[in-house]
């Protein structure tokens, strides 16, 4: 059984910090207010795209992390 070193585990909580910040950010521009700003449509429809390529970065980093054990 492998023994998990926390500050392998730490090095990915920027990426969850980038990770909340872009959902609490969509939560946001989805208000009312900004309902007519091309740019917040298409900084929305964005977003998933965004999300996906922090999961990639984080399994990257994790596969690393793993592979230098």
């Amino acid at each position: 059984m492998k023994k998990h070193s926390p500050k392998k585990e730490l090095i990915l909580l920027p990426v969850l910090f980038v990770a909340i910040l872009l959902c609490v950010a969509g939560h946001f521009l989805l208000q009312p207010n900004y309902q007519d700003s091309h740019t917040v449509e298409y900084l929305l429809a964005a977003l998933p795209f965004a999300l996906f390529g922090l999961v990639i970065i984080a399994f990257k980093v994790a596969s690393k992390n793993d592979n230098q054990d």
